[in-house]
């Protein structure tokens, strides 16, 4: 039988006591809720496709498999391995983003999804974990080697990577993309000049996007003017997401008393937080964002004393990706922002994204090993 005590020095025993237990174990839980709540908002989304009830849920643990799998296998690598890791996984995800623009599947008005041998693939989610080590890596190496010209290669892998979520559309990933990189960046040493010059691209860009991309003004003025119209679904959607939170209370109507999953197509996908909201209440919702603000904080922690720049960094941007991610999500769910095709993490069903998070926050824990007296 396999020892884990402190004097363990396989593989295994040495992970086990140098990785965030805790935050570990708070990413189960999330997983967890996230397989009873599948069980609770797709059936009646599955057969308003006519397909078996079962089908969401069948696909959402056959995918749950390699995403525990990925999540502790990535947690076991060295920061030299991470680096390279991520290395691949971007070089990968690009050449298929690129794809997404000449042979992707068009949904909803938007080319984001690859068919590979019969599962839907979106390249953008697995862009976002890689692209924050590298450019952890590429900040932090300009920080040791002035001479290197890290920050200038970070701006152009950024530009390049917009450039293509741009091409899909997609909005939303490119604003959390944005707001990451520039976390990282503010955070390496970024000037004044550069952060309010930055702001007031950011800025721009939000402008830009209103009036050159209609389905982005449609959701905006929805949002500040429900009545000029629901040519998105997007108003009623919103609706129904509202009066499941009022149905549910406190405690909620019980499990599978729910009515919004039978009248809401993304109920198990982006709308999935209302199906918790009517069927378990306020409680499940408060314990989510306990459990969200729960892993952010903890990780933040975890590099307050870091020295390593390249972990501070990396570590900051893949959380404030998870944190921002899990926000807009419920923001939208409860009408505090216009409307974002974006899943919670480890709760919505999606195979892309639960494995692309595994990747990410395998990362996290990998990163915030404790390395006592060693230095990679």
């Amino acid at each position: 039988m396999l020892s884990l005590a402190r004097t363990n020095t396989s593989l295994i025993g040495q992970w086990w006591w140098t990785v965030d237990r805790w935050t570990l174990a708070a990413l189960m839980v999330l997983i967890f809720l996230g397989v009873l709540l599948i069980m609770a908002a797709s059936p009646a989304v599955a057969e308003q496709h006519q397909w078996s009830s079962f089908h969401f849920i069948k696909k959402h643990i056959i995918f749950l498999i390699p995403t525990i799998g990925i999540l502790i296998g990535v947690s076991l690598l060295s920061l030299h391995d991470i680096r390279r890791f991520a290395f691949v996984v971007f070089g990968v995800s690009m050449v298929a983003l690129m794809l997404t623009s000449v042979i992707g599947s068009d949904i909803k008005g938007a080319s984001r999804w690859l068919e590979i041998s019969g599962i839907s693939v979106q390249p953008s989610e697995f862009v976002k974990p890689a692209f924050a080590v590298i450019c952890a890596w590429m900040f932090s190496k300009q920080h040791t080697q002035p001479s290197f010209p890290g920050n200038i290669i970070s701006v152009g892998l950024y530009l390049f990577v917009i450039l293509f979520l741009l091409l899909q559309p997609d909005l939303g990933m490119t604003a959390l993309i944005t707001l990451m990189w520039f976390s990282q960046f503010f955070l390496s040493g970024l000037s004044l000049k550069w952060i309010f010059s930055g702001a007031g691209c950011g800025i721009g860009g939000l402008f830009a996007a209103y009036f050159f991309f209609p389905h982005v003004a449609g959701r905006v003025n929805q949002f500040f003017n429900p009545e000029s119209g629901d040519k998105f679904g997007n108003y009623y959607q919103v609706n129904q997401s509202l009066e499941a939170f009022m149905n549910g209370g406190f405690i909620g109507q019980g499990p599978g008393e729910g009515t919004v999953k039978k009248y809401l197509p993304d109920a198990h996908a982006d709308f999935i937080f209302a199906v918790a909201g009517e069927e378990f209440g306020m409680i499940l919702c408060l314990l989510l964002v306990c459990i969200f603000a729960f892993i952010i904080l903890r990780s933040f922690t975890r590099i307050l004393d870091e020295n390593n720049m390249f972990v501070f960094l990396a570590v900051t941007g893949l959380i404030v990706q998870f944190g921002l991610q899990a926000i807009i999500n419920m923001a939208s769910t409860l009408n505090l922002m216009p409307t974002k095709g974006m899943t919670l993490p480890f709760i919505s069903y999606g195979g892309s994204s639960m494995v692309a998070l595994a990747i990410g926050m395998g990362m996290v824990l990998g990163l915030t090993r404790r390395r006592i007296g060693h230095h990679e």
